[in-house]
């Protein structure tokens, strides 16, 4: 079978820290309202709505969620940078003769317009997905591995019987991703392609007919 790999997006292949920060801001201008931009953007991961609960009435939130995602791309594309790896890392499964997929719970027009903006090109893109309903996405593309820096892509990754590779470069802490069931963890994703090599390694050597 084909190689597929999952990754996350947010904190794993890019750091949307920077454009999700002014974009809280510039919603917060806009509103009136009193937004905690440091403090959103420390728990990154979840959705959208689960942020904007802390700030708006949930009446509201429908509607700060659609503002948020019209200014979006004017303000935080441009200024959101790859992770450290994360080229490499897509390079390294692609030179595997593998696929590559990105499942993330942000609104997935704006996944693709990060992806775009930094010439990061996976094979497939889904968003809108979080935590455990990753696993749908990755089930239906045959992914063996997920990617991920939340607890919440450790347990879409479990849940899809796929196998979680985490990165502590988001919210979650190396014990806390341990702790959620994940495989492995790297301190980020330039460690990324020497553990791919080793994994198909030892793939291999386990296929392999004995004598």
């Amino acid at each position: 079978m084909t190689l597929t790999v999952g990754f996350d997006l947010d904190m794993t292949l890019i750091d949307s820290r920077p454009g999700i920060h002014a974009c809280y801001l510039a919603l917060a201008e806009r509103t009136g309202t009193f937004i905690d931009a440091d403090l959103a953007v420390s728990r990154l991961g979840p959705p959208l709505v689960a942020e904007l609960v802390n700030w708006f009435p949930a009446e509201q939130v429908p509607a700060m969620a659609e503002l948020y995602r019209e200014m979006y791309p004017s303000i935080a594309i441009a200024a959101t940078p790859a992770m450290e790896g994360a080229r490499e890392a897509i390079a390294a499964v692609r030179e595997a003769g593998g696929r590559t997929m990105v499942v993330t719970a942000k609104y997935e027009p704006s996944a693709r317009l990060h992806l775009a903006h930094l010439g990061i090109e996976p094979d497939v893109v889904v968003g809108d997905l979080w935590a455990e309903r990753k696993a749908e996405a990755l089930c239906e593309h045959g992914a063996g591995v997920y990617v991920g820096d939340h607890v919440g892509d450790v347990r879409g990754a479990r849940t899809a019987r796929a196998l979680s590779v985490a990165v502590a470069t988001g919210p979650c802490t190396t014990d806390e991703l341990r702790a959620a069931g994940a495989d492995v963890v790297l301190d980020d994703l330039s460690a990324f392609p020497a553990w791919l090599a080793g994994y198909r390694e030892g793939e291999a050597e386990a296929e392999a007919p004995r004598a």
